[in-house]
């Protein structure tokens, strides 16, 4: 059985222009997973404030973070999939798609197709499940696929927030940033979710979210398919693997939109408690993102570091993702192998 592999990511402008950040943004929060509102309301806030108040900002800050060839989230994809083409043998085709913009998941969907595949692995490139990445990339793969004359048979590799050939990856670099920078503190910052994408998840289920009394931030706690509780996981994990005794670090989570509130507690309030609390070297690490873009390259690169500065901090560092790293390529490899 021919196999097809989808690896996808979030989504990026076609460049960092105004016109096509605007594209971008319209798609990404038109969403109705990512913006769960009625799509009436949905539309008009995103395509009549929203849109139009951030574009501009967005544009400037992507034009900071462009890379001479590309957006770093596709560079670093396609590097990413050129090295899994080669770990694969000729029964595995690879494809790479954003979930948002180009290349498309129906363009990668169709390639697959075109090349005889019966079998199709869809790898988010998300390791905690959230229902507006993970889940997101799921209903449109299925969508796409729907309208087929012949379904193949699709699965997908929904979370692998506690695989060791991740946590290990990361430890890695912690590691080798606490032996460099010799921080006082480690602080691994997520990206946020609002609350309520929580309690969705939670309607049908008896055992209900009660943060900050659920047990989300205890050793050994973990939910899979509760966003929050994967990320706590992942943190204690990561530090469980570093091991040296290594205590001091603090899970949070960042990039908040809008007024509702989000899954606490957030990135930008923790680092001003730390620093008020006398922490002067701090190192922030950002497990969610196996890529660097915006919310690590400017918002914990540039945006957290004046905030810990300007309360006080003396030394701010963070660690660089994964990227095309030649080892995440192998233990993507890896992974996959697994479930085929």
């Amino acid at each position: 059985m021919k196999t097809g592999v989808l690896v996808v990511n979030l989504g990026t402008p076609d460049a960092p222009t105004v016109k096509d950040v605007r594209k971008y943004l319209t798609e990404f929060l038109t969403d109705g997973r990512v913006l769960d509102l009625p799509t009436l309301k949905r539309n008009a806030l995103v395509r009549g404030l929203i849109v139009p108040l951030r574009a501009k900002k967005v544009t400037k800050e992507y034009k900071k973070l462009w890379l001479n060839n590309g957006s770093p989230l596709l560079v670093y994809g396609k590097s990413l999939v050129k090295k899994l083409r080669l770990l694969f043998d000729e029964e595995v085709e690879i494809e790479l798609a954003m979930r948002y913009q180009s290349p498309s998941i129906e363009d990668a969907l169709t390639a697959l197709r075109n090349k005889n595949t019966e079998r199709i692995i869809v790898f988010p490139l998300f390791p905690q499940y959230a229902s507006a990445t993970t889940g997101s990339v799921a209903q449109k793969v299925m969508e796409i696929i729907s309208k087929w004359n012949v379904i193949p048979s699709i699965e997908f590799i929904n979370s692998y927030h506690t695989d060791p050939r991740y946590i290990n990856l990361f430890a890695e670099k912690v590691a080798q940033d606490i032996d460099y920078y010799k921080p006082e503190h480690v602080l691994f910052s997520y990206h946020g979710i609002p609350e309520r994408h929580l309690k969705n998840i939670q309607k049908n289920d008896t055992n209900k979210c009660s943060w900050p009394h659920c047990g989300c931030g205890q050793q050994s706690m973990s939910n899979p398919y509760c966003y929050r509780s994967a990320c706590f996981k992942t943190s204690e994990l990561i530090a469980k693997k570093i091991g040296k005794g290594f205590t001091k670090y603090t899970t949070s989570f960042q990039s908040r939109l809008g007024k509702d509130p989000w899954i606490q507690p957030y990135t930008d309030q923790t680092i001003q408690h730390l620093s008020k609390i006398g922490i002067k070297k701090l190192l922030v690490v950002s497990p969610s993102f196996v890529a660097d873009c915006l919310e690590t390259t400017l918002e914990i690169g540039e945006e957290y570091r004046e905030l810990f500065i300007s309360n006080g901090g003396n030394d701010f560092n963070y660690t660089r993702s994964l990227n095309d790293d030649d080892k995440w390529a192998d233990a993507i490899h890896d992974i996959i192998n697994e479930k085929m």
